[in-house]
């Protein structure tokens, strides 16, 4: 299995794209940390994969708490023993919010969420990758962060510090043996944006379907497996072509 042993911490890892990620790890061997501030919906996660014969341990963490973090940490340690891989999933986003639509508050509150806790937690993990001689960080930004006008101001603005983020890490940890690399999706259909996914045209998709969870989890899986080992600050679209254009 491509992920055999290895632990993996997966934020947002309850429901839509991170519970596919979650499922996916644990299929490829993965022993998973599903951290998810909605603690029940992470523990039937992380019953699904064991009840599957899979591993997987839940952890209630409000990411944009530093404490949470901290805890995260120490509790896939004791648990595990070691982290192997992190995949910053978790987000929010603003529902096309103009930059006018916007206000302080909201902006803080995307920002706190999609950028300061991948701040806080990869920083919280990096020295034991650094000391154990790798691992493999995936920041999960999205096509937002690689055009315009793909998502509203605050979300926009957030996959492009993302984007950013990766690169500097990228750049400075690769002498470590740390495996840094991005996903960017295009639409895909989960909880998230359920709502408004009936107002969303296809037409500007060359595939013209929305994406699949368990797609962006497949990705995951090969930036985190040793097939993308010669991979380093990519941010790889999985989009259904929306880039191109």
């Amino acid at each position: 299995m491509r992920l055999d042993n290895k632990v993996a911490i997966i934020t947002g890892g309850a429901s839509g794209m991170g519970r596919a990620e979650a499922e996916a790890f644990a299929a490829e061997g993965a022993r998973v940390v599903i951290a998810d501030l909605n603690e029940v919906m992470a523990e039937e996660a992380a019953a699904g994969i064991r009840s599957a014969g899979g591993t997987a341990l839940a952890v209630r963490t409000d990411v944009t708490d530093e404490q949470n973090l901290e805890n995260l940490v120490a509790r896939t340690i004791a648990e595990y023993g070691q982290i192997d891989v992190l995949v910053n999933n978790a987000g929010v986003f603003d529902k096309y919010a103009t930059s006018l639509e916007t206000a302080g508050a909201q902006w803080d509150f995307i920002f706190n969420i999609n950028v300061k806790s991948v701040f806080n937690l990869t920083n919280l993990v990096l020295p034991g990758m650094i000391a154990q001689g790798g691992g493999s960080i995936v920041n999960i930004a999205s096509v937002a962060g690689l055009v315009a006008g793909k998502g509203g101001a605050a979300y926009t603005a957030s996959k492009h510090a993302i984007i950013g983020y990766t690169k500097h890490l990228a750049a400075t940890y690769g002498k470590d043996g740390i495996k840094i690399n991005a996903i960017c999706p295009g639409t895909i259909s989960t909880p998230l944006i359920a709502a408004s996914l009936a107002d969303i045209p296809t037409d500007a998709i060359p595939l013209r379907r929305f994406g699949e969870s368990a797609e962006v989890a497949d990705l995951a899986v090969f930036l985190a497996s040793d097939e993308a080992k010669f991979m380093q600050g990519a941010m790889v679209p999985i989009d259904g072509g929306f880039t191109i254009q």
